[in-house]
């Protein structure tokens, strides 16, 4: 199979080709540099050669000017310069097969998960939780497990904090010690979340992995790239919702240990972003499926400002390295100098360290896994120019990527099953007319009763077909009298 350019090294005389091996691209890799240096089109380079050979490519674009991938790049003097330079053969403009994605769905296709599938630690993370309140998570999956309740979106998860706060004690008793208060606070960071757009994250129908590793008809790897400017804005949103991705890929493909080339090539752009503020043992998470998910052929690219933006247990785990320029203006940058400099095999016919703060645009220090697996000495390169745009391309030019891609019917649509939410609703409902059903039952008893003593009293005052009442027997007994007056009367008239 044939080898990835990555550019033309000009250290040495014979200026030879820079190249990566495919079936070394699982191997991990590091792409560094300062703003400005040409990293994304370094980037850009390599997906279009992994995507060549069959390799499909995830990637997010931070800026809008990934997305140029989708279509055919431009010939200028300046590029037909550098192609001469480099030595390229059959050089021709070219886009990718490419399918957008987008968490908010508005430039690509919403990228869904379940609450269930994010799981208490990075969803934790996203609403920014301290430990106590990341505890009142774990209690809430674990009662939700234990009551089968399915969590798909926020309204779910909503309706478990209610449903643990209307049973705060008993939960406190089984499960652990849950406050109003971390109830409370969870409750407002679901707000802010919701208020962000983040609620479109989570539902159904949720991402299929198979999806993101697609090829063409013609044998082409699919690059699937996520719109992530606004995204980026959340850094917790954004690092966590790669992270979930790439642990779905570690949890979920099975081993195939050494192929001829990456069966997914995942691109982690803002790698900063992922290692800020991380907790130990979310970073030691983060070191194991690094470690791992190589055998599961999968190549973890990692693109930030500096290489000491990565942790010393990870950054040994990248053999493939491309080191754009680092401008050695504070103490900081000194540092990462140095640690970019430490990190490459060294060159005879190189100062590495002095060679950082001179390459220029387009330029880069690049050491690749050889055969048998062994990094080449670091050479300084000349980057290859990718056959795509290298900038963004128009609303137009992606409505029409958009529409022609097969996974719109799947995913554009939302759908809302029945899960938590809907589940305790109706078991309060359910609840509440039980609740009711013996009092209504009151009542009739009372109506009943009421017409009871009404009918006795009745009864009482006018009699029934069998026996009289007090007013017919008053009647009577005073038609007696008057009678027997009148009578009296007149027998006492005729008497005398």
């Amino acid at each position: 199979m044939d080898p990835l350019l990555v550019g033309k090294a000009i250290t040495t005389a014979d200026g030879g080709h820079v190249h990566l091996l495919p079936r070394y691209g699982n191997r991990h890799g590091l792409v560094a540099g300062a703003t400005g240096t040409g990293k994304t089109v370094t980037l850009m380079t390599l997906a279009e050669g992994f995507s060549r050979i069959g390799v499909p490519v995830f990637l997010a674009d931070v800026k809008g000017d990934v997305a140029g991938l989708a279509v055919p790049g431009t010939a200028n003097e300046k590029l037909q310069a550098r192609i001469e330079q480099i030595g390229i053969d059959g050089w021709a403009p070219e886009g990718s097969p490419v399918v957008f994605w987008d968490l908010y769905g508005k430039l690509g296709h919403p990228v869904r998960t379940t609450v269930s599938e994010m799981g208490p630690t990075l969803l934790s993370r996203i609403l920014e939780l301290n430990d106590t309140q990341s505890g009142v998570i774990d209690i809430a999956f674990k009662l939700a497990d234990d009551r089968g309740l399915l969590l798909l979106d926020l309204d779910d998860l909503r309706a478990l904090l209610n449903l643990v706060a209307a049973e705060r004690k008993t939960v406190s008793t089984e499960y652990g010690l849950v406050s109003p208060q971390s109830i409370g606070a969870i409750q407002r960071a679901l707000l802010r979340l919701e208020q962000d757009g983040g609620d479109h994250f989570f539902g159904e129908p949720a991402l299929e992995l198979h999806d993101l590793m697609r090829t063409t008809h013609d044998g082409r790897g699919v690059v699937g790239i996520l719109a992530a400017d606004q995204l980026v804005l959340r850094p917790r949103l954004y690092s966590s919702f790669l992270l979930w991705l790439l642990s779905e890929l570690f949890e979920s493909l099975p081993e195939v240990g050494d192929l001829e080339k990456p069966r997914l090539v995942f691109v982690f752009d803002e790698a900063h972003l992922l290692f800020d503020d991380a907790p130990p043992a979310l970073q030691q998470r983060i070191e194991q499926v690094v470690r791992i998910i190589r055998s599961k052929g999968v190549g973890v690219y990692f693109c930030s400002q500096f290489p000491d933006d990565v942790p010393d247990d990870i950054l040994g785990q990248l053999g493939n390295r491309v080191q754009h320029a680092l401008r050695a203006f504070t103490p900081r940058d000194q540092k990462a100098v140095r640690t970019a400099a430490e990190t490459f095999v060294a060159n005879p016919h190189l100062d590495v360290a002095q060679a950082i703060g001179r390459l220029g645009t387009g330029e880069a220090l690049v050491s690749t896994l050889q055969d048998k697996g062994v990094p080449m000495p670091v050479e300084h390169t000349l980057v290859a120019p990718p056959r795509c745009r290298m900038g963004a391309i128009t609303d137009a030019e992606r409505a029409q990527v958009r529409a022609a891609s097969p996974l719109g019917t799947k995913y554009d649509t939302a759908v809302n099953r029945e899960s938590a939410a809907e589940l305790l609703a109706r078991r309060a409902e359910t609840a509440t007319a039980q609740a009711g059903a013996p009092a209504a039952k009151s009542d009739k008893e009372a109506a009943a009763q009421e017409g009871g003593m009404g009918r006795a009293v009745n009864e009482w005052l006018f009699g029934t077909k069998r026996r009289q009442g007090v007013v017919q027997a008053a009647g009577k007994q005073a038609a007696r009298t008057i009678t027997n007056r009148i009578v009296r009367g007149i027998l006492g008239g005729i008497l005398k």
